[in-house]
C-alpha cells in the first residue's frame, strides 16, 4: 500500500502539470482560429471564450491519456535514474507489483475519461454546434470596417462598407446581401448608422438612410420587388437560421448503441475505445521507461512520442475508414487498441526473452 501510494503520487504530480500545460496550449490554439472573426465583429468575445472552453472539454478524452502516458514515463524514468526501482527490487518488490500499482491508477483515470467521452463530450459538441451556428448569423455591426467583405460562415449573408469614419461611426455606401428561405435580399444604402441597445453589447440593428431594397425570387420572377426608402431599420439577424443538422458526435450513447449507421458505429467505437486507450498507454509507458546506463531522456522519449503518434493516427484512420465503409464495423476501430496491446506485450516480454536467448 505504501508503494502504491508513493507511485500514485509520483505519477499524479507530473500528470497535473502536463495536463494543465496541454490544456492551456490547446485552449490558445482553439482560440487563435476564431480571433480574427472576433476582432472583425463576426463573433462576440463571450462566444469566442465559450467555444474555446467547449473545444477544450471535447479534447480532454485525448489530452488526458497522452498526459497520463507521459506522466508514467516521466515518473518511472526518474525513479529508475535515481536507482529507486533497483532499491524496490532489492526489497522484494517485483516489476509486476509496480505494474499493478500503475494499472490501478490508470483504471481510475480511465473511468474519468470514459465518462467524459460518453457524456461530457457529446454535450460539449452539441453546445459548440449551437454556438457556432448562432455565431454564423450574429454580427457586431459596431466593429465593421470599410473596404472588407464580411461573409457569414454559411455564405448566406455578405456586407460591404465603402467608407466609415472611425469605430462605431456611420457608414457610407453600404451593400448587404441576405439569402432568406425562398429568396435573396439586396440592400444598397447611402448611409447606415448602428442602433445601440443598452441590453445587448453586440449591435446587430442599423438605421439605413436613402436605401434601395431588391427582393429577388429566382423561381418566381414575377414576385420580384424593389423598395426605395428614405429611412429604414434593418435587423442583421432577421433571417431564419433554423437549427444545426444531425451529427454522430452530438448523439447520445443510447442512440449510438441502437444505430446501425456506419458513422454512428464509428463514433460509438471511438467513445468506448478512449478508456481502453488510457489503460494501454499507461501500460506501454512501463517498458519504455526502462533506461540503459547513461541513456539520455531524449533517447527514451523519442520512441515514446513516435509510438503515440502512430497509435493516434491509426485510431483516427480506422475511425474514418469505418465511418465511410472502407473498414468493416468489426473489427473496425478496435484494430488500433489491439495493435497497441500487442506492441505493449512484446515490449514487456522482450527483456525476459533476450535474457533467455543469451542463457
Amino acid at each position: 500500500m505504501v508503494i502504491t501510494r508513493y507511485l500514485t503520487s509520483e505519477i499524479a504530480k507530473p500528470l497535473a502539470a502536463i495536463l494543465g500545460l496541454l490544456g492551456v496550449l490547446f485552449a490558445f490554439y482553439a482560440m487563435a482560429g476564431s480571433l480574427a472573426d472576433s476582432a472583425a465583429g463576426l463573433m462576440p468575445p463571450l462566444t469566442l471564450l465559450a467555444l474555446s472552453g467547449l473545444k477544450l472539454l471535447i479534447a480532454l478524452d485525448v489530452l488526458i491519456p497522452i498526459a497520463l502516458y507521459l506522466s508514467v514515463l516521466l515518473a518511472l524514468g526518474r525513479l529508475g535514474s535515481a536507482s529507486e526501482t533497483t532499491a524496490m527490487a532489492a526489497l522484494g518488490i517485483s516489476p509486476a507489483e509496480l505494474a499493478r500499482a500503475v494499472l490501478g491508477f490508470a483504471l481510475l483515470v480511465a473511468v474519468a475519461v470514459g465518462l467524459l467521452s460518453a457524456f461530457a463530450r457529446p454535450w460539449a459538441y452539441r453546445e459548440s454546434h449551437v454556438l457556432s451556428w448562432r455565431a454564423a448569423f450574429s454580427l457586431d455591426v459596431d466593429a465593421l470596417r470599410a473596404g472588407i467583405f464580411y461573409t457569414s460562415a454559411d455564405g448566406s449573408r455578405v456586407i460591404f462598407i465603402t467608407h466609415r469614419d472611425g469605430h462605431g461611426g456611420p457608414a457610407q455606401d453600404v451593400f448587404v446581401r441576405r439569402q432568406l428561405s425562398d429568396h435573396s435580399e439586396l440592400v444598397f444604402a447611402q448611409l447606415a448608422a448602428p442602433l445601440h441597445d443598452p441590453n445587448a453589447p453586440a449591435t446587430d440593428r442599423v438605421y439605413l438612410q436613402n436605401a434601395h431594397i431588391y427582393d429577388l425570387y429566382p423561381k418566381a420572377p414575377l414576385k420580384n420587388q424593389i423598395l426605395a426608402s428614405q429611412g429604414l431599420e434593418l435587423n442583421a439577424d432577421e433571417a431564419a437560421i433554423g437549427t444545426p443538422g444531425y451529427s454522430p458526435v452530438v448523439a447520445s450513447l443510447w442512440h449510438l448503441l441502437q444505430s446501425r449507421d456506419a458513422a454512428d458505429i464509428a463514433e460509438l467505437q471511438w467513445r468506448l475505445s478512449t478508456p481502453i486507450s488510457t489503460i494501454l498507454l499507461a501500460l506501454l509507458a512501463l517498458p519504455l521507461s526502462r533506461a540503459r546506463p547513461r541513456q539520455s531522456r531524449l533517447a527514451r522519449f523519442l520512441p515514446a512520442v513516435l509510438l503515440y503518434t502512430g497509435y493516434y493516427l491509426l485510431c483516427s484512420a480506422a475511425r474514418t475508414w469505418v465511418q465511410f465503409g472502407h473498414l468493416p464495423v468489426f473489427p473496425g476501430l478496435w484494430v488500433a487498441p489491439l495493435t497497441l496491446a500487442l506492441v505493449t506485450l512484446g515490449l514487456s516480454l522482450w527483456p525476459a526473452l533476450a535474457r533467455r536467448r543469451r542463457a
